[in-house]
C-alpha cells in the first residue's frame, strides 16, 4: 500500500487492519489523541465477537483496561487503600490456577520500587468456585497500604498485562480463546522519561509473539495491533521490530499513520515503512528542547532516544548502524568520543518515576554530539505535523 488512503468509517478500517494481520504478524499505528483509537480498539475487539458468534479473538490493553481497577481511599477508616479490581472481566480467567505474581512482579521490578499483594475472592458459577482477584494492596521500605500515584497504578496494571501476555505466548489453556493482542497507548498517563524501556520490553514480546509456535511446531502467531500518540514511544517499537535479530526471523508488519482529517468520522492511513518518520523528527526537536541551557532537562535517557533516531537516519540512507551518522562527522577525535558515549550511555533500565538526571559533563557531551548530528543532517519537520515545513537547526 502506498500514498494515503480513506475509509469512511471505523467498521471499514478494522477490515483493513484485519485483513493485514491476515499475511502480516504487526500493525503499527501512529496517531494523534482525540483520534479515535479507542473505539478502533473496541470496534476491532467487536468485529472479533461478530464473526465468531459472540465468542471473543481479541484480549484488548486501552482505557477500558485501566478502568476495570478503581481506587478505594477507605475513607472511613484510612486503612485498607488499594485498588479494587473488577474480577467479572475475562482478563483475570487466568489469576484462578496461573500464578502470575511472580511475573507481575519481574516486570514491575523494572520500572519502580513498590511491592504489591492480591487478595483473592471465591467466585461460584453454576456448580463451579473459582479464585479471582479481588483487592491490590501496596507497600514499599516497610510501610503497607501506601497509596500510589496515578502513573503508578498505571505501570501496574499495565505490568499485570504484560504478564498475561506471556501465559498466553505459553499457550494456556484460561487464554486460548486470544488470536489477536490490540494495545492502545499503554503509557497514555505514565511519565514519558522511561517510554524506551517499557517499549523495549514490549517490542520483546511481540517478537515473541509472531514467532510463536503451536503444540505441534507448526507456526502459531499471536497477531497484534499496536497504536501510540507517543512519538519517541512509536520510534523505539519501529526501530526494535524493524532491525534484524541475529538468529531470528524478521517480524512481518506494517507502520500507519492513522488521521482522521475533520469530524466526519472518515480516516485516512498513510503508509511509512518507505517514508522518513515524521514522528522520529518530532522526537529529535524534543531533544533539542530538553538541551537548552536555561529551560531543558537532560536525563540519563535521553542518550537512548538520540541513538534511536540515528539508527533511522543511518536507516533511511541504506546504512546498518549509526557508524554512517557518525563518519559524517568532520572532527576523527570527536568521532570516537560520540562512538563510546552514545554505546556506554544508551543502555540500561531506568525506574519510571524516579528518572536520573544527566551530570554536567555528560550534558556538555549530549549537546554536542546533538549540535553536530543536527547541524550535519538539516532535517525538516513534515508539514503533516502542522504549519509550514520547518528545518531544524543548531
Amino acid at each position: 500500500m502506498s500514498g494515503i488512503r480513506t475509509y469512511q468509517d471505523l467498521g471499514k478500517l478494522v477490515t483493513r487492519l484485519r485483513d493485514d494481520l491476515n499475511d502480516k504478524e504487526l500493525v503499527l499505528l501512529y496517531a494523534y489523541n482525540r483520534t479515535g483509537k479507542t473505539r478502533l480498539s473496541m470496534e476491532f475487539k467487536d468485529r472479533g465477537k461478530r464473526r465468531n458468534n459472540g465468542k471473543a479473538d481479541t484480549l484488548y490493553f486501552n482505557a477500558y483496561t485501566e478502568d476495570l481497577f478503581i481506587w478505594e481511599n477507605d475513607l472511613e477508616n484510612d486503612l485498607a487503600r488499594g485498588l479494587k479490581v473488577n474480577y467479572n472481566s475475562k482478563f483475570f480467567d487466568g489469576f484462578t490456577n496461573l500464578g502470575l505474581e511472580p511475573t507481575i512482579d519481574e516486570y514491575l521490578k523494572r520500572y519502580a520500587s513498590f511491592d504489591f499483594d492480591i487478595e483473592y475472592k471465591e467466585i461460584q458459577l453454576a456448580d463451579e468456585s473459582f479464585s479471582k482477584p479481588s483487592f491490590v494492596i501496596f507497600s514499599k521500605a516497610g510501610h503497607v497500604n501506601i497509596k500510589i500515584s496515578r502513573g503508578e497504578e498505571n505501570i501496574f496494571i499495565w505490568c499485570m498485562f504484560m504478564a498475561i501476555c506471556e501465559r498466553i505466548l505459553d499457550g494456556h489453556e484460561s487464554y486460548k480463546w486470544v488470536k489477536y493482542l490490540y494495545i492502545d497507548d499503554p503509557i497514555s498517563s505514565l511519565d514519558d522519561n522511561n517510554a524506551i524501556a517499557v517499549a523495549c520490553d514490549l517490542a520483546i514480546l511481540l517478537r515473541r509473539a509472531a514467532h510463536r509456535k503451536g503444540e505441534n511446531g507448526a507456526p502459531a502467531p499471536i497477531k497484534v495491533v499496536f497504536s501510540s500518540h507517543h512519538s519517541l514511544f512509536f520510534n523505539v517499537m519501529c526501530n526494535e521490530i524493524g532491525r534484524s535479530k541475529e538468529g531470528e526471523p524478521s517480524v512481518g508488519h506494517k507502520r500507519y499513520f492513522l488521521h482522521r482529517p475533520n469530524d466526519e468520522g472518515r480516516y485516512t492511513l498513510r503508509a511509512t515503512e518507505d517514508t522518513p518518520f515524521f514522528h522520529h523528527v518530532a522526537s529529535l526537536a524534543e531533544l533539542q528542547k530538553a538541551s537548552e541551557l536555561n529551560t531543558g532537562t537532560l536525563y540519563t535517557f535521553h542518550f537512548n532516544a538520540l541513538r534511536s533516531i540515528m539508527e533511522k537516519t543511518a536507516a533511511f540512507f541504506g546504512h546498518s548502524d549509526i557508524s554512517f551518522c557518525l563518519k559524517a562527522l568532520d572532527d576523527d577525535e570527536n568521532r570516537a568520543l560520540f562512538n563510546r558515549a552514545l554505546n556506554l550511555l544508551s543502555h540500561g533500565k531506568y525506574a519510571i518515576h524516579e528518572p536520573t538526571r544527566m551530570g554536567e559533563d555528560n550534558q556538555e557531551l549530549f549537546r554536542l554530539i546533538l549540535n553536530s548530528f543536527i547541524f550535519r543532517f538539516q532535517f525538516d519537520l513534515p508539514e503533516i505535523l502542522g504549519g509550514s515545513s520547518t528545518v531544524i537547526t543548531p
